[in-house]
């Protein structure tokens, strides 16, 4: 049995190896201390911060507080672009599951996914799968699950919230949408706004930053159960509102525009859309900028009708990619700005400009004589007019209003081809107009070093190179002003929201194209082929001098053989311009394809309704004096002697019928127009008389003449529309009446006639 080893006796000296695993043992649990006792004074220093953010984290939910995007207003201060109040319904599923871990950790019972997937599948009409789907993403704190809520549906979502504590797991956020009173009108050029506010298009992406402002916030604190905590949490940080626009654009201006544009594009069979622009040739201020077809701006993501046929007629399964692609290609198409961000050829309207390069060059004279055989051969090539039997000798003037190209090649030869591209530059062509919208475009131009005689001979006359609208009407008006190339541009001020101007339009000093005297004659020039019997009398109206020119010029692109673009421009008062229009229609297919019959009769539209809006006053000549319409009086309850004197006093023939002292009724009613020459009133005397009927005559394809007397023997009143001072010209005839034939009328009713000149004085073919 071996021995055991004995303690040692009190006051023995302790062994040495148990003193050194003493001091280790101290050493570790010191070591241990310093290093927890160092991790908790970091934990309460310098990691304090980061901590209390996670906790703060944790406890609080930060709400956007949407800026109030700036209002955009036109020239006379109508709302073009407003904000409604609607709301975005979102989810927190971070705070979802943390609020679920801690019921589950208390053994409260309650599912809280269960809960908001059920209640707010009804409310808000979305799909119980997809509410769980969006609340299993537990990585986020911000879900969007509806937008564009309306008011009622938000205080019921409010409600759900309330009921079931769920503060911090759903959210309710105002947001200012956005709202335009006018629905289509000038729909490419103001623009729209994204799903997140910012614009898109137009205006509305062009001062997108003016119009923003700066979004605030909130933050509030809850506990798990979404109860309030302690404010010192809070905090509200006011959104600052954007800052408005005042526009050059005028509603009235705008809307017959739209009207026009429209109107020319679906009479004209259209394929490639319509546009115009009205604008102020002195300042550059656009009033007016149009493409066809439209869109409604509360509504951008749904095709036009025309688009949705193409679509449609594709017969590509809606599930495709190449479906979804195709009608991504059309809403783009449909809301560019045609008038900025596509070319065309300007054709027979760009014969101003060369007129303009050749008078201030000094290379032609007005009345100098030229030869036209209906075709010129330069350097080898037969280049022909639109009058193939030609013009046989015409002056310089009458080149210009019966659009002769061998004309305007013999002086564009004149210029050379140096001189000529300098003149290009001089009025904007070789670069972009600068006008306040995205997306602009520009021409496309033979370059100088490759210009050779016979691009120049074809230019002369407005083929073979591509302007922009903006780019044409903007040179056009700078031979209306005088001669000075101004900036166009859309927006006249931006103000604060309290009303402070923080930005206005200057007009800057704008460069010098030509003389005054030389945009003064080719004004008269071109107010001649108004009045006269040049090929832009379609855009005629009676009491305004209206200078114009119009075009029809053929495509040239791969697979547009037998394409047209019709265009006319016009300014006016010829004798001191004020405003300048200009319409096309790309790829016409029905009636007479020409610029004077698809696109002159509505700029003449166009001016007739908006001049005397702007205060332009109409000054009637003579003639027209003599021509002019006459509106019926009211001659109901005069005696007979006082209505005769009445009629007479207006110019208007009579027709008595029956016995009496005081007029019963009259045909036609008062305030109808009638032609002066023609016009008659039916009066009638006595006890009421069943008024005589008459059928209506067909007058389509007659002369004004031919179309009167049938009318006017008929029984009925004439009232004509446009081109009432050129019945007499050659090619004038009657395109529509507005009473079919074979219609039953009162005896004296009005049956209106349209007029048009169906020339071909500006077919542009090299």
């Amino acid at each position: 049995m071996g021995k055991t080893k004995s303690k040692s006796a009190p006051g023995e000296p302790v062994a040495p190896q148990i003193v050194k695993r003493s001091l280790i043992l101290l050493s570790v649990a010191v070591l241990l201390f310093v290093g927890l006792a160092s991790r908790i004074l970091i934990l309460q220093t310098a990691g304090y911060s980061k901590y209390e953010q996670k906790v703060i984290e944790q406890i609080t939910t930060e709400s956007r507080v949407s800026a109030t995007r700036g209002r955009i207003y036109d020239a006379n201060g109508n709302l073009l672009a407003d904000h409604v109040t609607s709301y975005r319904i979102f989810l927190a599923p971070h705070r979802i599951a943390y609020a679920q871990s801690e019921a589950n950790r208390n053994g409260e019972g309650i599912d809280y996914g269960e809960i908001i997937a059920l209640h707010l599948s009804e409310v808000l009409e979305v799909s119980r799968d997809r509410l769980r789907e969006e609340i299993s993403k537990t990585h986020y704190l911000d879900r969007t699950i509806a937008r564009n809520v309306n008011e009622e549906t938000a205080d019921r979502v409010r409600e759900l919230i309330r009921d079931y504590s769920l503060q911090s797991m759903v959210g309710v956020e105002a947001v200012n949408t956005r709202y335009y009173p006018y629905g289509s009108l000038a729909a490419q050029t103001i623009g729209f706004t994204g799903s997140d506010g910012a614009g898109l298009y137009g205006l509305e992406y062009a001062y997108n930053e003016q119009l923003s402002g700066e979004n605030g916030r909130y933050v509030t604190a809850r506990d798990a159960r979404g109860n309030a905590m302690p404010d010192e949490y809070e905090e509200y940080i006011a959104a600052r509102p954007g800052n408005d626009l005042h526009t050059t654009l005028d509603v009235f201006v705008q809307s017959a525009l739209d009207e026009q544009v429209r109107t020319a594009y679906i009479e004209a069979g259209g394929k490639n859309r319509a546009a115009g622009i009205v604008m102020n040739v002195k300042t550059g201020a656009i009033l007016g900028m149009s493409t066809y077809p439209d869109f409604d701006l509360n509504d951008p993501w749904t095709l036009d009708e025309q688009s949705m046929q193409i679509l449609s007629e594709s017969g590509l399964s809606r599930e495709s990619e190449e479906y979804a692609a195709m009608r991504r290609e059309l809403l783009l198409s449909m809301w560019s700005n045609k008038t900025i961000t596509e070319s065309y050829i300007p054709g027979s309207t760009f014969k101003i400009i060369t007129a303009a390069m050749a008078l201030e060059s000094d290379v032609v004279g007005l009345e100098e004589t030229f030869q036209c055989s209906g075709s010129k051969n330069v350097l080898g090539f037969n280049i022909h007019c639109h009058k193939r039997k030609g013009h046989g000798t015409l002056t310089f003037v009458q080149g210009i209003q019966q659009s002769c190209n061998p004309v305007l090649m013999t002086v564009g030869l004149r210029l050379g081809g140096d001189r000529f591209y300098d003149y290009l530059e001089q009025f904007g062509f070789l670069g972009k107009t600068a006008v306040d919208l995205p997306g602009e475009g520009g021409s496309v131009l033979i370059s100088k070093e490759n210009f050779t005689d016979l691009d120049l001979a074809i230019y002369s006359f407005g083929q073979n190179f591509n302007v922009t609208l903006l780019q044409q009407i903007t040179a056009v008006s700078s031979v209306a002003n005088g001669g000075y190339l101004v900036t166009p541009h859309l927006v006249d001020s931006i103000t604060d929201p309290d009303g402070n101007v923080v930005w206005k339009f200057e007009l800057s000093e704008e460069r010098k194209t030509v003389s005054t005297e030389t945009c003064q004659t080719v004004s008269k020039i071109l107010e001649e082929g108004v009045s006269g019997d040049g090929g832009a009398k379609n855009a005629y109206v009676a009491g305004y001098r209206i200078a114009a020119k119009t075009g029809t010029s053929q495509k040239k692109n791969e697979g547009s053989v037998g394409q047209y673009v019709c265009s006319t421009i016009a300014y006016a008062p010829a004798d001191d311009p004020q405003y300048a229009v200009i319409i096309i229609v790309d790829e016409p297919t029905a009636g007479i394809l020409y610029g004077s019959t698809v696109a002159a009769p509505y700029v003449g539209a166009v001016m007739k309704t908006i001049l005397p809006h702007l205060g332009v006053e109409a000054v009637y000549s003579a003639e027209e004096l003599e021509h002019r319409a006459i509106e019926t009086p009211d001659c109901r309850n005069l005696k007979k002697e006082d209505a005769i004197k009445f009629c007479r006093e207006n110019g208007l023939e009579m027709i008595i019928i029956g016995e009496g002292e005081l007029v019963t009724s009259q045909s036609p009613v008062p305030g109808t127009v009638l032609e002066k020459e023609s016009g008659k009133i039916i009066l009638y005397f006595g006890e009421t008389i069943s008024a005589q009927t008459v059928k209506v005559p067909n007058v389509v394809g007659k002369t004004p003449a031919e179309a009167n007397k049938l009318l006017v023997d008929s029984g009925l009143n004439v009232s004509v529309n446009g081109l009432r001072n050129h019945s007499n010209s050659a090619g004038v005839q009657v395109i529509a009446q507005s009473i079919p034939e074979g219609s039953d009328l009162p005896r004296g009713t009005v049956v209106e006639i349209t007029l048009r000149s169906l020339t071909d004085e500006d077919l542009d073919e090299p």
